[in-house]
């Protein structure tokens, strides 16, 4: 098993964002940005969403946008709304 640096999600990454080749050279950086705002939509929104806005909605948080806009639709609606909001 490959070492990795505490706390980083990525094999042979370093705290400052760059990933490291097993020569030890930079590979690449990457960023993980969190969007500032949790999405405050109701599920009649999420229902009468566009397919485009629902794919940048999911895609702005890392999320899956495969699928039909019906699978999207659900996918936002469980990933963003509570149960009891359903």
């Amino acid at each position: 098993m490959k070492n990795m640096t505490a706390g980083a999600a990525v094999p042979n990454s370093v705290p400052n964002g760059a990933v490291l080749r097993d020569d030890g050279k930079k590979l690449k950086d990457y960023v993980f940005t969190m969007p500032l705002h949790y999405p405050r939509y109701s599920k009649s929104d999420y229902n009468k969403m566009p397919e485009c806005q629902l794919d940048r909605l999911l895609t702005e948080y890392g999320l899956p946008v495969a699928g039909d806009v019906n699978h999207k639709r659900n996918f936002a609606i469980g990933a963003f709304l509570w149960p009891t909001q359903y």
